[in-house]
Order: structure tokens, then sequence, then C-alpha cells
């Protein structure tokens, strides 16, 4: 990616992505001479599918639909993922700065109410350098940064001004289980540093006419067993971000990839535990949507 058409800041994301410290992971990859770390993608962007999407939460849906664009490979390792072949397989066409940028246009073009920027955290130079690049030619519709949470925050203040709804997930709140489930012992650290940095950039959740148009969304995944620490996250998004934090707090896990091998997440989450942290929420103040 030639940098030097860029804001100073995609400049300094661009220059992280070799050696690679982009991610908390920070692996050193030279990604720009092909080397790969954890994530398993080099200096471009690989896609994996992109259009409009009815299937997010209402706020972010409208009449045209969200237009994804869902990027391959992960800085996580997740053992349940439901988009492993993506995520873990690394599905996906390579696309550059230009076709990204052009991409996000097109999406407005076809009515899409907002450009949803799926797992993009390893892959998070290009696509600044594709939103600077699609604003200079017209896109108006907000950025989501739909991410795992597991981000770090030197990279986020880097992004400030470019991503108009950061949509994290949660999963965590203890580090053992982070270990076992995504190979990310540090994760609740770093996703709660980066939760703060994402609510610091852009505030609460704003609506307008039932469409999001900027702010925090936090996503949390229930799972059997409490084995996301649902009372601790919840606590902490009230506490410490803000007691009018937006949740989803999702019910719809079920044993992908790896997880049937392991007994502890190898059944869904009952109806009660589901009904027990979305009410906890409720109780804490939260906004949770349905």
């Amino acid at each position: 990616m030639d940098l030097a058409r860029f804001s100073s800041n995609v400049r300094r994301l661009g220059e992280k992505t070799d050696p690679c410290t982009l991610c908390p992971r920070r692996c050193g990859a030279r990604r720009n001479a092909g080397q790969v770390g954890f994530c398993g993608i080099g200096s471009d962007a690989v896609v994996s599918s992109m259009g409009p999407h009815f299937g997010e939460e209402s706020v972010l849906v409208g009449a045209g639909g969200s237009g994804t664009i869902f990027f391959a490979g992960c800085n996580l390792g997740c053992i349940f993922c439901q988009n492993y072949d993506i995520s873990h397989l690394r599905q996906g066409r390579r696309i550059d700065v230009e076709q990204l940028a052009d991409a996000m246009l097109g999406l407005q073009q076809i009515g899409c109410v907002n450009v949803n920027l799926v797992t993009p955290t390893h892959i998070a130079a290009p696509v600044a350098a594709a939103i600077e690049t699609a604003r200079n030619k017209g896109l108006r519709i907000p950025t989501v940064y739909n991410t795992g949470g597991y981000d770090a925050v030197e990279t986020l203040h880097l992004l400030e001004g470019l991503i108009d709804i950061y949509m994290p997930d949660v999963k965590y709140a203890d580090a053992s289980v982070a270990a076992e489930l995504s190979a990310a012992a540090d994760y609740p650290q770093v996703c709660f540093a980066a939760v703060q940095e994402m609510h610091r950039q852009v505030g609460d959740l704003q609506i307008e006419r039932g469409i999001a148009t900027r702010g925090l969304l936090v996503r949390h995944l229930v799972l059997p067993e409490n084995l996301a620490g649902s009372v601790e996250v919840i606590d902490f998004l009230a506490d410490r971000i803000s007691p009018h934090t937006t949740i989803n707090v999702m019910g719809q896990y079920r044993p992908c990839y790896q997880a049937p091998a392991h007994p502890k997440i190898a059944r869904r989450p009952t109806p009660d535990e589901i009904a027990a942290a979305r009410g906890y929420a409720r109780a804490r103040g939260l906004t949770v949507l349905d």
C-alpha cells in the first residue's frame, strides 16, 4: 500500500503492519514481505463476501440492509466459531484499497444504510485507507467496526474519525476461559480497555428514525454454564462505560467448529440462562435490544 497520499493516522496504521503490531498479539510479522502472523493474512484484505445483510440488529438494517463486508482471517482462535471457514480457513479473495473503497461506495449506491466491516481488526490499515479513499469519493453512510473485541487501544486511537459505530463483542470476563476458548488469556483486560476507547471516541449509541448513526453497540454472546461471565461483563458496561450502553445479549450460541468435542460448550445455553443475562442487563439499566 502506497502510504504517501493518506492522512498521518492512516500512514501510521500502515507502518504498524510491518512489523505487525496492529493487534494485541504484536506478532511482528513482516506482512509487506508476505509473512503472516496469527491472523493468517498478508498486507491486503481478503474478502469472503459483501452485500446487503438483513440479519443484523434492526437499528443497523433499515430498508436497504446493512452493507456487510466479511473479511477472512481473525486474530482470535475461537474453537466455537460459527464462521470458521472464513475466520480460520480464510476463504475469500484478495482485494486492494481502491477495490475496497469502491465496494463501500457500491453498497451505498444500492441503498445500504451503513458499511459494516466484519472482523476488521487484523486489517485495520487497509480498511482505514479504504474508508478515507471512499469518503473522498463521496461515501456518506456510517461505518461500522464489527469486531471480536480483541483490539489494541493504540490502533483504535488511530482510527478515530474514520469509524462512526463501534460494535465489539465482549466475549469473556475470565482470563482462563478466554485462553481455553479463544487462545487469548489477556482478552478481558484488552477488550475492556478497547471498549473504553471506543466509547471515548463515539459515545452512547445514537439512533435517528430507527437507524443507528453513531456510537457504541455491544454484543455479548451467552455461553452455557456462565462461561462468558455475563454478570461481570454487564457490570463493567454499566459501571465503567455508561449506564446508557446499548447491548445485544445474544442467545443464538450453538456448538460449531470444534465445540462438540469440548463438554463445557457442547450444548446450547438454556432459555433460563439467556433470560437471566438479559434480565440482569435490564436491571442494571442498560438498553437491551430485542
